[in-house]
């Protein structure tokens, strides 16, 4: 798998690591890390918050190849502490040198599923006691979710691969729903618009989510509008 940094994109700091500082700045964390894995080439993109000098280090080490952060992750459908991880030769391989440019191994890493069938990531470090992980981890975790698949969607959607990728297949009821939810319907009013019952709408909403692999209705629609199947309302 190669591993192709976002850094290198034209206006990648206003983009990319811009948000993840303000993540860090807002949830207390010291650094934040985006990965995504493309289902066309295999290939995996990333950008990050840690040092250059690091930076340039796991890539030319090839780390990403063996970081349990990562593969761990691409296995597991709940975030993951990474305390969690087996502390094995592929652990050593990154901590160790992680930890000469001052990168703890304290964080947890969020996975995302996105519409096309690709993958992405997003991690977060804090170099603290415990004790201390466990309260942030607690206060800032449901907040945090929503927001990863926000830099997924954000990345996905300015990214080529969009446009190389099949759009999920939603039935024509589907998207006539989900206009409607764009413009501001309630569930009762699209009901009394389409003569069906809400529980029928509810039921298509709800497959709806499943398809765009949304965490709610609100990310349906965002993702909707961001590929193109809906308009806004």
């Amino acid at each position: 798998m190669d591993l192709h940094s976002l850094h290198d994109v034209p206006n990648s700091q206003n983009l990319y690591t811009t948000y993840l500082d303000k993540i860090c700045e807002e949830f207390e964390f010291d650094d934040a890390a985006y990965a995504g894995v493309n289902p066309v080439s295999g290939s995996m993109h990333a950008f990050v918050t840690y040092s250059e000098d690091w930076q340039d280090h796991y890539q030319k080490n090839n780390l990403h190849t063996v970081d349990p952060t990562l593969h761990s992750a691409m296995r597991s459908v709940a975030p993951l502490d990474w305390s969690r991880l087996r502390r094995d030769k592929n652990f050593d391989a990154v901590f160790k040198d992680a930890r000469d440019f001052g990168i703890c191994d304290r964080g947890m890493t969020i996975p995302i599923r996105g519409p096309y069938g690709e993958f992405g990531m997003l991690s977060v470090t804090r170099d603290c006691k415990q004790k201390t992980w466990d309260k942030l981890k607690a206060k800032v975790l449901a907040e945090l979710q929503p927001v990863a698949a926000h830099v997924h969607d954000h990345v996905m959607n300015t990214e080529p691969l969009t446009r190389l990728l099949k759009s999920p297949s939603l039935s024509k009821r589907e998207l006539e729903i989900l206009q409607w939810i764009a413009a501001g319907k309630s569930q009762q009013d699209i009901g009394d618009i389409l003569s069906i019952s809400s529980r029928t709408v509810e039921v298509h909403i709800r497959s709806v989510r499943q398809k765009l692999f949304a965490l709610t209705t609100a990310q349906a629609v965002g993702r909707a509008i961001g590929i193109g199947l809906i308009y806004p309302g």
